[in-house]
């Protein structure tokens, strides 16, 4: 099945040329490819791409005129993804090497097996994490106990954004009407997946934290995602989600 690979970007000129060539050595470049999407960074992780772009054929490049937040980047990616290529999965990776490229292709064997979202998860017997302190283990599980109980939902990983949609999924949950930007958006995306009944596996993977560049992670991104999912539950229970 024909992949395509969101990998969005704000000053990641760092990591940017080695995550890139480091999917292409676990995709089918003769048929797959990976979209960057730059949010405008100012360190030039933009012109990285563009240069990327140009010589490999399998990479694009779509650049947004602000950040906006992870969210709206990467509906942005889907939106492109829908409309002008012929991609049967559309993967969500990060550019920091957290998410592991050679699990890459355990996500979309998960989809070619019959999953319609496959995330890669670290709170699932196998997963984990590499570099993380207590108390960021205790808000990361945690947050995910919090979402799922008021969800209803059994998915362990509900903030993960290492994920592999079939094209089906996003052509149905109503992308223009996702509200939340950042975990948020993850929690809400993997719940409208759910409500949709599709089927949604998780993969265990393990999270290494980020080596090279800035965390976007802050205590306002953490607050918006708690806020969120109450909000997501009562515009699900009204049928306004």
């Amino acid at each position: 099945m024909r992949a395509l690979v969101c990998l969005p970007t704000y000053n990641e000129r760092e990591n940017l040329d080695p995550m890139v060539r480091a999917l292409g050595e676990q995709i089918d470049v003769a048929r797959d490819a990976v979209l960057v999407i730059d949010d405008s960074s100012p360190d030039g992780t933009g012109e990285i791409a563009d240069r990327l772009a140009a010589e490999l054929s399998w990479v694009q490049v779509l650049h947004r005129p602000a950040k906006e937040g992870l969210g709206p980047a990467y509906i942005a990616g889907f939106h492109r993804a829908l409309a002008t290529t012929d991609a049967e999965l559309v993967l969500e990776v990060d550019c920091d090497f957290s998410h592991n490229p050679a699990d890459v292709p355990r996500l979309i064997a998960a989809c070619e097996d019959g999953a319609d979202l496959a995330i890669g998860s670290r709170w699932v017997d196998g997963g984990g994490t590499v570099n993380w302190g207590r108390g960021r283990i205790v808000i990361s599980r945690g947050g995910s106990f919090y979402a799922r109980t008021i969800l209803g939902v059994g998915i362990r990983d509900l903030t993960a954004g290492f994920k592999c949609y079939r094209r089906a999924v996003l052509e149905t949950i109503a992308l223009d009407r996702v509200t939340a930007k950042g975990y948020g958006f993850q929690i809400e995306t993997t719940y409208r997946t759910l409500r949709a009944g599709f089927r949604v596996v998780e993969i265990p993977i393990t999270f290494t934290d980020r080596r090279v560049g800035e965390s976007k992670m802050s205590g306002a991104i953490v607050l918006e995602a708690m806020l969120q999912v109450p909000v997501i539950r009562w515009r699900a229970l009204r049928g306004t989600l």
